[in-house]
């Protein structure tokens, strides 16, 4: 059974997984800054069909793929989790309302307009998406867990056939549907992360939350739950791979290797590539939970736990360690690219301590945005 830490309201499992997120995407964005062979072609609009690929530059890129779906899940998780909490102390239903649409808004403008004016052009990428899906939230949560399930089975099951009538890729995009839908890499702006599948796996992860917080008698364990659900999705991701069809989101098999298998698309994210990284995911999951149900050490001050616990904070501030470092350091190859990473994590290492130490002092104050 997961166990709630008593004196900060935190779930140990939640955090080490998102913590492990946290290191990944420090590795992506440090191959981003600083390696000079990095591979970017997770979309039929970034691939040129033929092209190959060094497999290690291929895994270093694909292994952060984990990072993103992983993060949402976790957000809705957290929604539901921190809602049922609230409740129970007293808080109306109003108040957690509004709290979660400030929080949104708030992380939705992060893209808007920090990120936005560093990249010269509106750039709406992760944060904007998490953002907006919070917002989303609020009403679809009274819809109740089964209602929310189906609503983001249907939008994973379906985004492509919508895709698949309105989208040509490289061709014009209206905004409506770059802002849900369909990806957009433009002079004047570009949409990374369209809303509304990000949407559906925040609301898988706070279905998930909800089944976690229940209380109902006759429940599978939480492990068992997890364990099964991210085989079934590992199995759903080989079969729409071999038919190699509808699921592909036209990142179809140019070949029988492991890289070709891999090689899936996340701009816009197929039901490929939402199977393999939900059902590694969960299977992950569910050893951290084993984990934390043996009783394991937890040391509240290990790097994972306290990058776990201030995630966000850590997402804004290793942009800023990167270009600093950028300043004094030279681009290079992986190697290089590895053991910059462990620089940057070791500089925010003690950054988010005390980060963390702040918020959890002064619990009401904007921090808690954070």
């Amino acid at each position: 059974m997961i166990q709630l830490d008593k004196s900060t309201q935190r779930i140990a499992a939640i955090d080490w997984l998102r913590g492990i997120v946290m290191i990944l995407m420090a590795l992506d964005h440090t191959s981003w800054f600083f390696n000079t062979n990095r591979i970017f072609a997770d979309s039929v609009l970034l691939y040129e069909t033929g092209d190959l690929f060094a497999a290690d530059q291929f895994l270093t890129r694909w292994i952060t793929h984990i990072c993103a779906p992983t993060f949402v899940f976790l957000a809705g998780t957290s929604i539901a989790i921190s809602n049922i909490q609230r409740r129970e102390q007293g808080i109306s239903n109003s108040v957690i309302d509004r709290e979660l649409l400030l929080r949104g808004a708030f992380i939705a403008l992060l893209d808007l307009c920090v990120f936005s004016l560093a990249s010269g052009k509106f750039i709406l990428q992760v944060l904007y998406a998490i953002g907006i899906s919070m917002m989303l939230m609020v009403p679809l949560q009274r819809l109740g867990a089964r209602v929310v399930f189906f609503l983001a089975a249907l939008i994973l099951a379906g985004s492509e056939l919508l895709l698949t009538a309105l989208w040509q890729p490289g061709g014009e995009v209206p905004l409506w549907l770059a802002l849900t839908f369909a990806p957009v890499f433009g002079e004047t702006y570009t949409v990374l992360y369209p809303a509304l599948p990000w949407l559906a796996i925040m609301m898988l992860g706070w279905v998930f939350g909800e089944r976690l917080m229940s209380r109902q008698p006759g429940l599978w364990p939480l492990e068992r739950l997890l364990m099964v659900s991210g085989l079934s999705a590992l199995v759903l991701f080989v079969l729409i791979r071999s038919i190699d069809g509808y699921g592909n989101l036209f990142m179809h098999l140019g070949g029988n290797t492991v890289v070709h298998w891999l090689h899936i698309s996340k701009y816009p994210p197929s039901i490929a590539y939402i199977a393999l990284e939900l059902g590694l995911m969960a299977i992950i999951f569910a050893l951290l939970i084993r984990l934390e149900s043996a009783k394991a050490v937890i040391s509240h001050n290990g790097p994972i736990l306290v990058f776990g616990q201030t995630a966000l904070f850590f997402y804004l501030a290793h942009f800023g360690v990167l270009a600093a470092l950028r300043l004094v350091l030279e681009h290079g190859g992986l190697e290089q690219t590895y053991w910059i990473t462990l620089l940057v994590l070791i500089i925010l290492y003690p950054i988010c301590r005390i980060y963390r130490s702040l918020k959890w002092h002064y619990p009401q104050s904007l921090l808690r945005f954070l």
